[in-house]
C-alpha cells in the first residue's frame, strides 16, 4: 500500500495528480485480505486498469486498486476453437500479439488499443468492425461490496456499444481477475471496415491484418507514449434521423448509419472538426491536428484543464448541430 501515490504513470494523460492510497493487486489474496481490513472500509475505491481511459482532474480522496495479475492460461481446445483465460493485469496489445504469433483468429482487428486486459470488457473495446465482447466467454472478479469470487458470463456482461455491467451497475463495486476468450482456430477476417476493403487478400495472414490496424491506427493517432492522450475522447452520437436530416440539408459531406428506423449513428469527429476545433492549441493541451476526436496533453500538469476544453468543445457541438457529445473517457 503506498500513501500519496502520483498517478502520473497511470493515466495515458500523463496528468500529475495524486491518490490517497494505491494498491497493486498481485492476485485474489491480496484483494481479499485488503477488504476485509476494517481500516478502509469506508474509503472510497475506484479501479484503474492502463489508465487509457480515465482522466484525473483532481486528487483522489480514497484507495486506487490497481491489478497486477498477469497470466494466459489455455483452458480448452478443439480443431476450430481456443478457450485462454488471461489475467487483467495483462497488456492488452501484448495479448493480441500473443494471439497473432499463434494464429488465433478474432481480436486482431483490435491491435494497438492502449490498456489492459481488465478493461477490454468493461469498455466493451471495439475498432474497425470488431468489438471484444464477440470473443469474451466470461469475466471473473471479486465482488468489493462482500468479498466474493464471482464469474460473469457473456450474457450477464450486458454488453453494448462502449458499455458494459461493469460500467454501469458494477461501477467500482467489481474488480475483474481474469477474462476468457474464446477465438478462432480457423481463418477468419473481418474486413468490411472502408480502409480494410483495400487490403491485398491474396495469402492474407492474420499478421498482414495486424499489421495493417497498427499503421492505420498510427497514422490517425497519438501514440501516448510520445503525446499524451487517452484516444477518443468522445462516443460516437447515436441521434433521431430528423436531426441528422437537418444536417445533411447544409452540409453535403455528412453521412450517417442507420441503426434503426428512427436511429442514426454519427462521427463525433466530423462534428468537432466542423466547429474548428482539430488542430486548436492553447497553453499546453490541445485537439490533435490529424484527427478531432482526440485530446492531447503537451505538458499539462492538471487534468482540469482537458476537461474545461472539452466542455467548450460539448457546448459548441450542441450550439451548432444540436447534437450532444458524450464523454468516452472517465473523468475523476
Amino acid at each position: 500500500m503506498f500513501k500519496n501515490y502520483s498517478l502520473k504513470n497511470y493515466n495515458s494523460f500523463r496528468v500529475n495528480h495524486k491518490a490517497n492510497f494505491f494498491l497493486k493487486i498481485k492476485n485474489n489474496k491480496s484483494l481479499i485480505d485488503f477488504l476485509s481490513d476494517k481500516k478502509f472500509k469506508n474509503e472510497k475505491k475506484l479501479i484503474i486498469g492502463g489508465g487509457s481511459n480515465i482522466l484525473f482532474t483532481k486528487d483522489y480522496k480514497g484507495v486506487i486498486l490497481y491489478s497486477c495479475i498477469k497470466g494466459i492460461q489455455i483452458l480448452e481446445e478443439n480443431n476450430n476453437h481456443i478457450k485462454v483465460k488471461v489475467g487483467s493485469g495483462e497488456n492488452w496489445d501484448d495479448f493480441v500479439k500473443f494471439c497473432v504469433s499463434k494464429n488465433w483468429y478474432g481480436i486482431e482487428n483490435l491491435s494497438l488499443i492502449p490498456g489492459s486486459v481488465g478493461a477490454a470488457p468493461i469498455q466493451n473495446i471495439g475498432a474497425y468492425g470488431v468489438e471484444v465482447k464477440n470473443y469474451i466467454y466470461g469475466v471473473n472478479g471479486i465482488d468489493l461490496k462482500n468479498n466474493k469470487k464471482k464469474t460473469y458470463s457473456n450474457k450477464l456482461c450486458n454488453f453494448e456499444y462502449r458499455n458494459s455491467i461493469f460500467k454501469k451497475e458494477l461501477k467500482n463495486n467489481f474488480f475483474v481477475t481474469e477474462v476468457t476468450f474464446i477465438l478462432n482456430k480457423n481463418k477468419k477476417f473481418v474486413l468490411d471496415y472502408a480502409e480494410l476493403k483495400n487490403i491485398n487478400k491474396e495469402n492474407l495472414t492474420i499478421q498482414n491484418v495486424r499489421d495493417k490496424i497498427i499503421e492505420i491506427r498510427n497514422s490517425k493517432l497519438p501514440n501516448p507514449k510520445s503525446l499524451a492522450n487517452a484516444g477518443s475522447f468522445f462516443k460516437n452520437p447515436v441521434i433521431n434521423i430528423k436531426i441528422a436530416k437537418k444536417i445533411i440539408k447544409k452540409y453535403s459531406d455528412f453521412k450517417y448509419y442507420q441503426i434503426n428506423e428512427s436511429m442514426v449513428k454519427i462521427s463525433a469527429a466530423w462534428l468537432i472538426e466542423k466547429n474548428g476545433w482539430k488542430g486548436y492549441k492553447e497553453k499546453n493541451i490541445g485537439v490533435y491536428n490529424k484527427h478531432a476526436l482526440v485530446l492531447v496533453n503537451y505538458s499539462s500538469e492538471n487534468g482540469k484543464d482537458i476537461e474545461i476544453l472539452s466542455n467548450k468543445i460539448k457546448k459548441s457541438v450542441l450550439e451548432k448541430f444540436n447534437v450532444t457529445l458524450e464523454k468516452e473517457v472517465n473523468v475523476f
